[in-house]
């Protein structure tokens, strides 16, 4: 088993935007109806107490923390200060927040630079781009992002992270996200599943066209997480994210209820498919650990199903994110829903890297 190092903290269970393809409200599992708007002040300090003992109890020099929703900011300045004080005054940790940025102000600034708390912003390109899944968002969020791009707060900045939408052309959404000066960005694959598959076709190309400009570029403009992850594990080294390679998952979730879940993104397979049984006040993250599914995640070659393990792309891939391999009746035993378009986007990279390594050869 290895031990958690990343504890995603879900501090509020609501949102004030309602993005189409969101994995939490419109998807399979709707606990969140159920569950506290926000993370109460015991709930925090157990939660504290387990990442810490979690950490002393494995060696962990620092932990990574994320503040998570819904929308996290919806929770106040006071509750994330609380979290930020609680998991430090026992374990030294990297904190970062995951937000919509549409709450972005000078003053919530203030407060996460003060309490060193990097931010992550969602945006899906363009106004035309972003208003067809997050509604008429996106002048909120320029105006966050334009705050923290300013000196002071610039170093705050952890990235972008941005949905796929094949309709929206990829160039134009690409360099509508490098507009805002973005260390990285982060492309995600709207989640999907074969009981559920994802809206429509055409994944791969639209990747493979961001890749080409990105790669092409004449200097290195931002880092793009999934490209730089896929080239990293083609050239021999280990993924740092689920859902590209073999490395060991090593994200647990704990919701405003204080549950212990497996990755919140389990939510677009069924009711219930990141449910532990575990909670802060009662049982610490080993307990998780020793769970069927979790020691399937971080299983490498053996968690995959069969027809992965046979794939020669397996080491790159690693069968794609859990979620998206879910089929109602078989469980998660089989490829990625995605599996075709990974296959043509690793490949293209493949091909990239290799005529480059060998003119420098």
């Amino acid at each position: 088993m290895r031990p958690f190092r990343q504890f995603v903290v879900k501090v509020h269970s609501r949102c004030n935007l309602a993005c189409d393809y969101c994995y939490v409200y419109e998807m399979a599992d709707q606990r969140w109806r159920t569950r506290p708007r926000v993370m109460s002040p015991e709930v925090v300090e157990r939660t504290a107490e387990r990442i810490a003992e979690h950490a002393h109890a494995h060696g962990l020099a620092e932990v990574e923390v994320v503040l998570h929703g819904g929308e996290p900011l919806l929770a106040g300045p006071s509750v994330i200060e609380h979290v930020v004080a609680a998991v430090r005054s026992r374990v030294p940790a990297a904190v970062s927040v995951q937000t919509n940025g549409t709450l972005l102000d000078r003053p919530f600034l203030e407060v996460l630079r003060a309490l060193d708390v990097r931010v992550g912003v969602s945006l899906d390109g363009d106004a035309e781009a972003t208003a067809r899944h997050r509604g008429p968002s996106h002048a909120a969020v320029v105006a966050g992002l334009d705050l923290l791009r300013e000196p002071g707060f610039r170093p705050l900045f952890a990235g972008l992270l941005s949905v796929v939408d094949p309709r929206n052309d990829p160039v134009r959404t690409y360099e509508a996200l490098l507009e805002f000066s973005p260390p990285t960005v982060d492309f995600l694959l709207p989640h999907g599943n074969w009981s559920a598959p994802p809206p429509g076709s055409g994944y791969a190309a639209w990747l493979i066209a961001v890749f080409d400009r990105w790669y092409d570029a004449p200097v290195r403009e931002t880092g793009v997480r999934l490209f730089e992850e896929i080239a990293h594990v083609l050239l021999g080294g280990r993924s740092r994210v689920e859902g590209v390679g073999l490395s060991p998952a090593l994200q647990v979730v704990v919701e405003t209820d204080g549950t212990i879940e497996q990755s919140d993104i389990l939510a677009s397979a069924f009711e219930g498919a990141a449910a532990t049984g575990l909670h802060v006040a009662r049982d610490p993250f080993d307990a998780a650990l020793r769970l069927p599914d979790v020691r399937a995640r971080q299983a490498g070659l053996a968690g995959l199903p069969a027809a992965c393990r046979a794939c020669d792309l397996r080491a790159v891939c690693g069968g794609g994110l859990r979620a998206h391999r879910y089929r109602d009746g078989a469980g998660f035993d089989r490829p990625s829903v995605y599996c075709a378009e990974l296959y043509r986007l690793i490949r293209h990279v493949r091909r990239r890297l290799a005529r480059d390594v060998e003119r420098v050869s």
